[in-house]
């Protein structure tokens, strides 16, 4: 009776297909998540539940009232996932909560740092008693987008700030959609009402 042995190289394709895959969910992942860095704020007490909530906005944030809308509805899933309730009509909330959201945009220039250089590719003459010359360099152009999200809670009775927490992340890419600020806000409210180390650094999905 004869022996059978696997083909090695029928093997190393299996295992070359089983990689991709693997690195083919790795990159889903990372395409569905986002690192934002954290840090909270306040005296929340240890015995207080969360409670009712209702959106305070500030004046500047009464006049631009559907952006303003867009930016409340981004922030009621992360307030749901942290025990609160929107107060019901007629009713009076137990805490008053202020959002706040903002997108930066940095073109980075070549002296800002050593490391961020550029060259480029064209004719030129070097000086009065040498020829002209080609020279063969790399041009970058940069650009850094940062979005921030903020979160701020007073007690409706006192009026006394109990909770603050901020998120903000850094891209080279503008994703500044629905999508993205609710998952900025998910990541602020993430530890509620937990404080941590100021700035961390935290993973967040991005909501389907």
């Amino acid at each position: 009776m004869l022996a059978t042995h696997p083909n090695p190289r029928r093997h190393w394709l299996g295992a070359a297909i089983a990689l991709c895959a693997v690195a083919a969910l790795g990159g889903c992942a990372a395409l569905n998540s986002l690192n934002v860095e954290v840090s909270s704020y306040g005296d929340w007490p240890s015995s207080r539940q969360p409670g009712t909530y209702a959106f305070e906005r500030l004046p500047s944030q009464q006049s631009f009232a559907q952006q303003t809308a867009l930016l409340e509805d981004a922030a009621k899933p992360a307030l749901a996932k942290a025990g609160f309730m929107p107060v019901a009509a007629g009713q009076e909330p137990d805490v008053l909560v202020q959002l706040g959201s903002r997108i930066g945009r940095t073109d980075v220039q070549p002296w800002d740092d050593p490391l961020w250089w550029r060259g480029g590719f064209g004719y030129f003459r070097a000086g009065p008693w040498s020829g002209p010359r080609w020279s063969l360099g790399l041009h970058y152009d940069f650009s850094r987008f940062e979005h921030q999200a903020a979160v701020l809670m007073r007690d409706r009775i006192s009026g006394k700030p109990v909770f603050e927490a901020r998120a903000s992340r850094e891209s080279a890419n503008d994703f500044s959609g629905p999508q993205t600020l609710a998952a900025m806000f998910n990541a602020a409210l993430m530890d509620f009402p937990k404080l941590g180390l100021n700035p961390r650094s935290v993973q967040v999905m991005l909501p389907p």
